[in-house]
């Protein structure tokens, strides 16, 4: 017990140090309520379930209430060209996006009404909500991989570099609500999504795996 409660403290001074970070850098582009056209990935491609989930979650297609709701900007848009190489979790070329991260809605409990993370896509000077990511430490999950929608949480993986302490590690799942995935709508990663050539960008490797011990 003495170790996982020191696990928990450690893992949520992590968290409050990328938060730091997040708040005392300015966002990588300006917030627009206005979020263009109407969410893009098709309802074909989401369950009924999902359905749902995007319908409870599209008032965040505004940033601004977002950051309302607790959600912070990690600042860097996020993208992995390369994809996945030998030792790193398996993630297809592609973008992620701008991280939003809500620290109260960390835990070792998943619930699809609470994601722990909404990902924004940079157009212009706008961001458009791209996807949500349900995101647990591997501290507060010592009995394996969290699920939710029926998927089991990949990972558990280093800290995303460069925003992320790499000690953090961690499950996460991303799911495209809002824009086509030709990848799948659980993929890390995604094609379509592209970063700016300037400004806070950052074109990674994709994290490595790790083996925690709980």
């Amino acid at each position: 017990m003495q170790y996982a409660s020191s696990g928990r403290a450690r893992s949520s001074g992590f968290l409050r140090r990328a938060l730091v970070t997040a708040l005392l850098l300015p966002f990588p582009v300006q917030f627009a309520a206005a979020q263009g056209p109407a969410a893009s990935t098709s309802q074909a491609s989401l369950t009924p379930e999902l359905t749902r989930v995007r319908a409870a979650l599209d008032k965040y297609r505004d940033p601004v209430m977002a950051v309302h709701d607790g959600y912070m900007s990690l600042l860097g848009c996020i993208e992995y060209p390369q994809g996945s190489a030998e030792g790193t979790m398996q993630y297809k070329p592609g973008g992620m996006g701008v991280h939003f991260l809500n620290p109260q809605a960390v835990g070792p409990k998943l619930d699809p009404a609470k994601p722990q993370v909404l990902i924004y896509e940079p157009s212009g000077d706008k961001l458009k909500l791209a996807a949500a990511e349900w995101f647990v430490p591997a501290a507060l999950a010592p009995n394996g991989p969290p699920t939710i929608f029926g998927k089991t949480l990949e990972g558990p993986m280093e800290g995303h570099k460069p925003l992320m302490p790499t000690e953090l590690h961690h499950y996460d799942l991303h799911v495209w609500l809002w824009k086509d995935n030709p990848s799948g709508v659980f993929s890390p990663t995604n094609p379509a999504v592209k970063c700016p050539k300037t400004g806070y960008s950052f074109a990674e490797g994709a994290p490595k795996m790790v083996h925690d011990k709980h």
